[in-house]
Formats: structure tokens, sequence, C-alpha cells
């Protein structure tokens, strides 16, 4: 096929090729001139999302593997069940505040890609960069990668595989991304009534664990409950890290800000979703943690690398073969939302001329952001083949809180910067406020208390990107040959070129 490109978004195309790229512009197939234009004013994202689906976004973001492993970790830095239940419940409280600083934030961007939208729209191109460099680069694929891998450890004892080898888990993995990419982006709708199906199955497979616990409660099984808060620590440094491990089980409470162009009446569903999901999740949480402390001792917790199946062992006997599917169903529904919301960082950056432009193209048939979610995918998958991410997800961890802390800045800026916006939605001033104040603290605390060297490299990794940035980026300094296969990648693909969409 003979096609070539210029700076107008011109094609030459082969008759057989004509009636895509014409339907794609909006003309009709008898036009028989072999330039056709593509009305690039057309392709935005389509809003799919509505008040159900946004909070299955949220819920099922944010209920993934954590609340399955990191109870343990949470109790060994709290040191008492008191101190413990403490943080599990101000965990909540904080994702809320983040969450309502996040809805005033999207009401002024309006435009998908979370915190980038923020950090660009507030302080302009180079620290939104550095953004879809840290996080959409680099820890999202990672998170996708462990999830993957997580559900391939699970599912490997169905399977009979014998010891643990690494190849077949990490073939599992790669099929469930690859699966994962095909579903996100085929089509929104598909994706979100596939985060409703697994939202309910692991709120479902949550509850079990909860009525089980109640059920013992009741026959007067407390185990650990009693000790109250005896053993408090006081430490600030571990009284952090325990924050780091509750913030990871509620990771996700941001999501449906990066899907904002395609929310339905974002004004309503994008606060209420926020609100909606991220409360139940904090309900099901504390009371999935009164369930493990009540059957659970203190050392059969420290002691398991997965509480649930550990409380399965002890409460359904024969029948705790439930727990590993729920968690799988748990990590896929995580993943699922996860692609979803994060392929849009680097889709608005690239929209924005902040990254590359390919990412930032729509499908001409499925209005979704496909080279986005295939280059998060793809880089998942060299992760997973790598299979040495856990310390980069940990030291990535941190600057996560950093951007955290810039975006409940951004919020106060914005209160002056953009002062007259009849769209904006305000929360009261001391949210923003509050919430950055605490985001400082899980940045400052673990410094001050117990610097590690991993911090250093995460900051290393961030102001790296600088060196991708200026040449590539800023100077836009691209050889002839990989504009020609920018070329190729966009017919294989059938995208086009997208526009904003103003969300409200």
């Amino acid at each position: 096929m003979d096609e070539t490109k210029d700076s107008s978004n011109l094609y030459k195309v082969s008759p057989s090729d004509m009636e895509v790229r014409q339907r794609a512009a909006g003309d009709s197939p008898e036009k028989t001139d072999h330039q056709v234009e593509l009305d690039t004013s057309k392709m935005t994202l389509k809003k799919e999302i509505g008040l159900l689906s946004g909070v299955a976004f949220v819920a099922g973001s944010i209920i993934g593997s954590g609340i399955f492993i990191t109870p343990q970790g949470v109790l060994r830095n709290t040191g008492s069940v008191g101190l413990c239940m403490v943080v599990w419940s101000t965990g909540a409280v904080l994702s809320l505040l983040g969450s309502l600083t996040f809805t005033e934030l999207t009401s002024v961007t309006r435009t998908s890609g979370g915190e980038y939208a923020v950090l660009m729209k507030t302080f302009g191109p180079i620290p939104a960069f550095m953004f879809a460099w840290s996080i959409g680069i680099a820890r999202n694929p990672a998170s996708r990668a462990v999830q993957c891998l997580t559900f391939a450890e699970y599912l490997s004892p169905f399977l009979e595989l014998c010891g643990s080898p690494d190849l077949p888990k990490k073939l599992i993995a790669v099929c469930l991304l690859v699966l994962l990419a095909i579903t996100t982006s085929y089509s929104v709708r598909l994706s979100a009534r596939i985060q409703i199906f697994f939202t309910a199955a692991k709120l479902g497979a949550l509850i079990v664990i909860i009525i089980g616990g109640l059920v013992k409660i009741g026959q007067g099984t407390l185990s650990e409950l009693p000790t109250g808060f005896d053993g408090s620590v006081t430490v600030i440094s571990n009284i952090a890290l325990a924050y780091y491990s509750i913030m990871f089980a509620y990771g996700g409470w941001n999501n449906v800000n990066f899907l904002i162009e395609e929310v339905k009446n974002p004004q309503r569903n994008g606060p209420l979703s926020s609100i909606i999901g991220v409360s139940i999740v904090g309900v099901v949480y504390i009371l999935t943690n009164i369930s493990y402390l009540a059957v659970l001792t203190r050392d059969e917790m420290y002691q398991s690398t997965a509480v649930a199946q550990t409380w399965g062992n002890r409460v359904l006997g024969p029948a705790s073969w439930i727990i590993p599917i729920c968690v799988m169903m748990s990590v896929y529904g995580s993943a699922n939302g996860g692609i979803g919301t994060s392929s849009r960082i680097q889709f608005a950056a690239a929209r924005d001329g902040n990254w590359w432009e390919l990412l930032s193209y729509i499908s001409v048939k499925r209005y979704t952001p496909m080279p986005a979610i295939v280059c998060q995918v793809l880089i998942a998958i060299f992760m997973v083949l790598q299979g040495t991410i856990t310390s980069l997800i940990t030291f990535l961890s941190f600057t996560s809180w950093v951007f955290y802390c810039a975006c409940a800045l951004c919020c106060i800026v914005l209160r002056f910067k953009v002062k007259d916006d009849p769209k904006r939605i305000k929360v009261p001033i001391f949210i923003p406020i509050f919430f950055m104040l605490w985001c400082l603290f899980l940045v400052v605390a673990p410094i001050v208390d117990n610097p590690r060297v991993e911090l250093l490299y995460a900051a290393a990794f961030v102001v790296g990107g600088l060196v991708i940035y200026f040449p590539l980026i800023h100077f836009n300094l691209k050889p002839k040959w990989f504009e020609k296969m920018e070329m190729y990648l966009q017919l294989l693909m059938e995208v086009a070129p997208s526009t904003y969409m103003d969300s409200y």
C-alpha cells in the first residue's frame, strides 16, 4: 500500500481503503478523490460511563490484592489492634479528602488525565511531563505487571504445576495482559460492564469474609480484638509505613478523574462516583479487618503471606479454595480498571504535545485510546518478563505522594489563578490544605526518620525523564524513519488524531 502523510493530516490511499478513510472523515463513499482529510473534530472520546459504572471503576480499582495481603503489615507497623483500626479508618478519610480535592480540580481542568491534566494547567508542561514519565510510564505498568503475576500465582495451583516454575506464571500473566488490552481497547462500555461484574464479585468475596467473622464473634471468638491499644507503636516512620500499606490498599480513589471526558453528567456523577466508591470500600475494609482480627492471632497474621487465605483455611475448611478464586477476580477487576484509567495519562500528555503524538490518537471505530492502552500493556509485558519489579514499585510509591501533594497545592493555586470559572465545583478550602499537609507528612517522615537509598533512586528517575523531554518533546528531534513508523502504526490500528471535549 502506497500512502504518504504530511503535516496537515492528509492521506493518499488506495481505492480499497477509501471507504474506511472516508467514513472516518465523515464523507460519503461516493467520493473519488484519493486525497481525504480526516475530520478530527468528530474524533472524541464517547460518554459511556454512568454513576453505577463510575462507582464500579472507583471501588473496583481500589479493591485489588491489597486487602488480601497488607493487613498483617499494617498490624506489625502499628503494634496494636486499636491503632491498626484507627489507621484503616483514617486511610478511608484521607482517600475521601483526596477524592474531593480531585473533584474540584477535575471541574477546572475538565479533561482526562487526572494528575497530569492538573499539573499541566497549573504549572506547565515540564512538571506534567515528569508526572507522565514517572507514573504513566513506570509505576502504573509495573503495578499492572504485579497484579497479573499475582493472578498467575493464585491460578497456578489449579493448573497443578509442579513446584513453583516462573515461566508458566509469566506466560499466564502475559496472556492476561493481552486479554485486558483487547477488552479495554474494544469498548469503554464493555470495560465498564466488566468492571461492574468483577466489582460485585470481589465485594461478594469480602462480604463472605465479613459475615464469617461476625459469625465467629457471635460464637464468642474474639482473638486479638480485646487487646485494644496494647503495644501501640509510637515511632513516626513506622506509622508512616503503615499508611503506605494502607494507601496501597486504597489506591485508585481518584481513578474516575482519569476518565472524566467519558463520564455522563460529570458534574453530578464525577464527585458522587468518588464519594460513594471510597465510602463503600472504607466500610468493607474496616469490617474485613475486624473479621481477620477476630479469627486469627497476631502471630498467625505476622507469619501469613496471604492473610485472606489463612483466614479461609481456618473458617471455611475444605471450601477455602473459594479464597484464591476471589483474589483472582479481585486482581482482574483492579487490573481492568487500572489499564482503563492510567492509559489516559499518556493519552492526555500526548494530546497536549507533551508526549509521543501517536498516543493521543483514538480508534476510528471504537473511540478508545488504543495506542495508549497498547503502549502501557507492552511496557507491563516487558516488566513481567524481566520479573524484577517489586523494588521499582516500592521506591516509585514515594513519588506518588509527592505528586498528590503537588496536586493539592494546585487546588489552592487554581483558586487564585482561575477565579471566575462558573463550572468549578468548590469544596471547603480546608480539605485540600489538610490533604496537602497529610501527603507532605507521608513524604517527609520516612526521609527524616529512616532515609533510604530507594528514595534517591526515585528522585533520579523522575529528573532523568528530562533527558527524554528536551530532545524528543520540546525540540521535536525525530528521525524520518520514526515518522514513517508512526504512519504505519496508525494505519495498522486504524486510529486518528483526537480533539478536546469539554466534559462539563
